[in-house]
């Protein structure tokens, strides 16, 4: 899962470096917010990215837990 978290960031932050370039362009029509929401979805992805390293992490943990016997 943690490959879908960076790949959703990795794609905000490449739409917000390419929309960077054209700052002065964004500002002349009004659409400055367009940097913001990449700016908050490259920055929500970070709790995606946390959950889904912990998610990975506690399913490699089960996978090499022996089975619990009942008795």
């Amino acid at each position: 899962m943690v490959p879908f978290a960076v790949g959703g960031m990795v794609a905000w932050a490449v739409a917000g470096l390419v929309l960077l370039a054209f700052r002065e362009r964004l500002a002349a029509h009004g659409h400055t917010d367009w940097l913001w929401i990449c700016l908050a979805g490259f920055l929500l992805g970070l709790p995606g990215l946390a959950t889904m390293l912990v998610h990975d992490a506690n399913r490699r943990r089960r996978r090499v837990a022996p089975p619990q016997r009942e008795g």
